[in-house]
């Protein structure tokens, strides 16, 4: 007997992060709604609309109205990487976090972020640019951290059934991200 396969739908939704200033926030770019339903804990369906004000951004959703600062949300790919100057704005931004423990890092959901956005990575360039990226702010994680951002990208290397480059094998190796 033939079964039939049914092939991977495409979903394809409406974007829910609009911008509201006519001047428009350099680290907007930053603004996705993977990054806020991580850093608010919340689904996407229950994310009614993000938006991008000229200093700030606003989340409405079900159970959540709050404003965030443009630099909670981390780096990705498909835009222009970082700037010096906003590297300089996460740390500020960090300075101010309550707990000492983490007062240099980024929180701990960015390490979870990249972990989730590498394993959805459909190629090896994909999952290689992730890991550039995750190497040019290894500065932001604790160890903690820094761990779970080297398992996960293992893994998907080994899932991917290809070789690490070499200077994302470096990623995996390292113990400890150096002081930045």
């Amino acid at each position: 007997m033939l079964s039939l396969t049914t092939p991977k739908a495409i979903v394809i939704r409406e974007s829910k992060i609009v911008h509201k200033s006519r001047t428009i926030n350099p680290l907007a770019r930053f603004v996705t709604e993977e990054a806020v339903c991580l850093m608010l804990n919340i689904k996407p369906e229950n994310i009614y609309v993000v938006e991008c004000w000229r200093y700030m951004v606003y989340v409405h959703g079900k159970g959540v109205s709050k404003f965030v600062s443009y630099a909670d949300f981390p780096p990705i790919l498909g835009v222009r990487p970082p700037t010096q100057a906003e590297t300089a704005k996460w740390r500020r931004r960090w300075r101010k976090n309550f707990n000492p423990e983490y007062r240099k890092q980024a929180p701990q959901w960015w390490a979870k972020f990249f972990a989730g956005e590498a394993s959805q990575a459909p190629s090896e360039p994909t999952l290689k640019s992730w890991s550039d990226l995750v190497e040019s702010i290894k500065f932001a994680f604790n160890q903690e951290s820094w761990e779970i951002l080297q398992k996960n990208l293992l893994s998907k290397w080994v899932k991917l059934n290809i070789k690490p480059h070499p200077q994302s094998l470096s990623l995996v190796r390292r113990g400890k991200p150096e002081a930045g």
